[in-house]
């Protein structure tokens, strides 16, 4: 799967370059590519911001670079989604995270900066997208929260591709049971017994018991439909 990213701030990407995301692009299982907005704006200066019209503070990326990076990727790639990385944008969540991961041959996520983007790059993109109801300084941390929750979705991504069974936010939509390795006991707080007995229909039935725990303590709208009275 390919990702492209439209961004003033390529270097920031280096990041991906470690760990899960870091293997999944040596192995060839995904693609990063940057597109550094400079190198489509204005003038001698690259300019890519300007004063927005009605006054207020702030800048606001201009339309022309935006699009032109845009049409660019495009023409090279027609099948990506374009994925504005914005604040009004849907809320990410899991459901979202793997819709995106049908989107075959990938996606091109715009990351702005400033106030915002001029608002007719609207009509360019496909969807907007927001991973909180925070606000950053660019889009440049979502996109790669985005890569990420994306990436290791994909077969072959992950070691062992029974953990995303398992894990919050998997099929049962629940959190995921707390876990515990060695030692057995750590400044006076053991591991559960259930764990240690080798009775894995106990372990299980724990387990599921947790996560239903948690959830209802600290996410309770995400319990089942049935769980809920």
């Amino acid at each position: 799967m390919e990702f492209h990213v439209i961004t003033l701030f390529p270097e920031m990407f280096k990041a991906l370059e470690a760990g899960l995301i870091g293997r999944a692009q040596a192995s060839g299982l995904i693609t990063i590519r940057t597109h550094n907005l400079r190198e489509y704006g204005l003038g001698n200066y690259r300019q890519v911001d300007d004063t927005p019209y009605g006054g207020g503070s702030g800048m606001v990326m201009r339309p022309e670079p935006l699009a032109a990076a845009i049409d660019e990727v495009m023409a090279q790639h027609p099948k990506l989604l374009r994925i504005l990385m914005s604040p009004q944008g849907e809320l990410m969540d899991q459901t979202v995270v793997r819709g995106l991961a049908q989107n075959m041959p990938g996606l091109l996520l715009i990351a702005g900066r400033y106030e915002g983007i001029d608002a007719r790059v609207l009509s360019m993109v496909d969807r907007e997208v927001s991973i909180g109801d925070y606000v950053l300084s660019g889009g440049e941390l979502p996109a790669m929260v985005v890569i990420e929750a994306v990436a290791r979705l994909l077969p072959g991504v992950l070691g062992n591709p029974e953990s995303l069974a398992e894990e919050s936010f998997g099929p049962s939509g629940m959190l995921e049971y707390p876990h515990f390795t060695w030692p057995e006991e750590f400044r006076g707080m053991r591991v559960p017994e259930v764990l240690l007995s080798g009775d894995h229909r106990r372990i299980h039935a724990w387990r599921e018991a947790e996560a239903r725990r948690l959830t209802a303590q600290r996410r309770p709208q995400l319990l089942p439909t049935q769980d809920k009275f």
